[in-house]
């Protein structure tokens, strides 16, 4: 069941959502992004409702959950980059950043949570460096989407880490701190974008499930599967939304981008084989 609950997890967001949100593209990313909260909020604190004794409480409380409020900033910071890419067309922006996001995160780990790197993942960092300032040299701009992704999910797990609740607990909170703007920006500043649309309506409502499932499926599949398989399924994610954006929206994959998906690869084909003899050495000790 691991295995079928991190596919749904990972197809959702490479597939599902990109396409959904495609679909809302007469809609503001703004009013996407306020939706998706507020849905959101109602799915998950129904859920929590019903699983209450399946689901570890956060208390007594501790001034480390105080960092949730960050992690949600961070979370809709994340959420809107990836609502403007999609809209605009630059998934390959977004599936670059979900790329590099693995790498980014052992960065941080290093730099905050003094994790040591080993040689292979240092390696495949200054790689994946050396490839973005390789791109930015050829095509004359930064990939800041790109990077902009990357950065802010990245820091949006390491404070999770840090914080160390429960999945849905974590994400209830989350959207409880970004609900009062959500509504208050549907209230006073949004457009009406559903009149008299009750397909579009019914596309609003569901970014609340095609956000909130995902999630709850990946937190299951963390549950049965070993992080050296979950650590490699991640990658099906932003390669789906690859082929998604090249074959059904018809991007364009210029030389420049095929070298830079091409050293990132890599660069994660050097991760990922370090991240699994480690795990199987680990499992050996």
């Amino acid at each position: 069941m691991g295995l079928i609950y991190a596919l749904g997890a990972y197809l959702s967001w490479g597939l599902v959502v990109p396409v959904h949100f495609r679909l809302l593209d007469a809609v503001p990313a703004t009013s996407i992004l306020a939706h998706r909260i507020v849905w959101s909020a109602v799915l998950v604190t129904g859920l929590l409702v019903a699983l209450r004794r399946r689901v570890r409480s956060p208390f007594p409380l501790r001034p480390r959950h105080g960092l949730l409020v960050l992690s949600a900033v961070l979370i809709g910071v994340n959420w809107l980059l990836y609502l403007r890419a999609v809209q605009s067309g630059h998934m390959l922006d977004a599936s670059l950043g979900y790329f590099i996001n693995p790498l980014m995160s052992v960065v941080l780990g290093a730099a905050v949570l003094g994790e040591r790197l080993r040689p292979v993942q240092v390696a495949a960092v200054s790689l994946a460096a050396g490839a973005v300032l390789l791109a930015v040299v050829v095509a004359g701009h930064l990939p800041w989407v790109s990077l902009a992704l990357a950065a802010s999910f990245s820091l949006y797990g390491l404070v999770r880490k840090v914080v160390g609740v429960d999945a849905m607990v974590g994400f209830a909170a989350e959207t409880a701190v970004l609900l009062p703007v959500a509504l208050g920006y549907l209230v006073l500043f949004a457009p009406p974008v559903v009149t008299g649309d009750p397909v579009r309506a019914g596309l609003l409502v569901l970014t609340g499930v095609t956000t909130a499932l995902p999630l709850i499926w990946f937190a299951a599949a963390a549950e049965r599967l070993t992080l050296a398989t979950l650590g490699l399924m991640q990658y099906l994610a932003p390669s789906c939304l690859l082929v998604l954006s090249v074959v059904a929206y018809g991007e364009r994959l210029e030389p420049h981008r095929m070298m830079l998906f091409g050293l990132i690869w890599l660069a994660l084909a050097l991760y990922a084989a370090d991240a699994y003899r480690a795990a199987r050495r680990a499992r050996a000790a």
